[in-house]
């Protein structure tokens, strides 16, 4: 099945809210929980961190990738400068491993119809190439190791340590931050 990745710009805002907002949630997170510091984003409604998102959008670079599966938008892939990321940058259990300006990948939501397809691995693949298309030197991804068993879909928003290993990504730090009761990694691909 294949997969095309392109940049969440603009002009692919409706299909962004498609996978981001599918219906008027309020509660949704908008994927600006590591981007916006832990105050800014809890004193914002839903419909104020859309409105943040919609802004990041029409910048360059875009904050994300989309994935479409015969023209249908399945998935969605956070990714852009660590220094970007308010609460990243200031995230005491995901801590810098080093000074290089890495790009992060912190997020991935993939659309029930169109999962255990490739579409979330489609979409790191493609950040790996978007970072390197802006100059990154290196990107870097927090997800979770299962450990040997299996984690919570829901919880698996970071990506799965497999998922990581098998585009390259090479282990640097267990960190304190954990998903679905298992440990979090630093891993990074270097680009240069």
């Amino acid at each position: 099945m294949p997969v095309e990745i392109h940049p969440a710009d603009a002009g692919r805002w409706d299909d962004l809210r498609a996978v981001l907002c599918p219906t008027e949630n309020r509660q949704t997170c908008w994927c600006l929980a590591w981007r916006l510091t832990t105050a800014e984003y809890n004193r914002r409604t839903a419909d104020e961190r859309g409105e943040v998102m919609r802004s990041l959008v029409d910048a360059d670079p875009p904050p994300g990738l989309l994935a479409y599966v015969d023209g249908e938008v399945a998935g969605w892939c956070n990714v852009g400068p660590r220094a970007d990321m308010d609460r990243l940058t200031g995230s005491r259990t995901i801590p810098a491993v080093d000074d290089v300006p890495v790009w992060s990948v912190v997020c991935f939501v993939v659309r029930a119809s169109h999962r255990r397809r490739g579409v979330a691995e489609a979409l790191l693949l493609g950040a790996v190439e978007h970072a390197r298309g802006y100059g990154a030197p290196a990107i870097e991804g927090y997800p979770v190791d299962p450990e040997g068993g299996r984690v919570n879909p829901s919880l698996a928003y970071v990506g799965t340590m497999g998922m990581f290993e098998r585009a390259g990504f090479r282990r640097l730090l267990k960190t304190e931050a954990k998903s679905d009761r298992r440990h979090r990694w630093v891993v990074r691909l270097d680009l240069s």
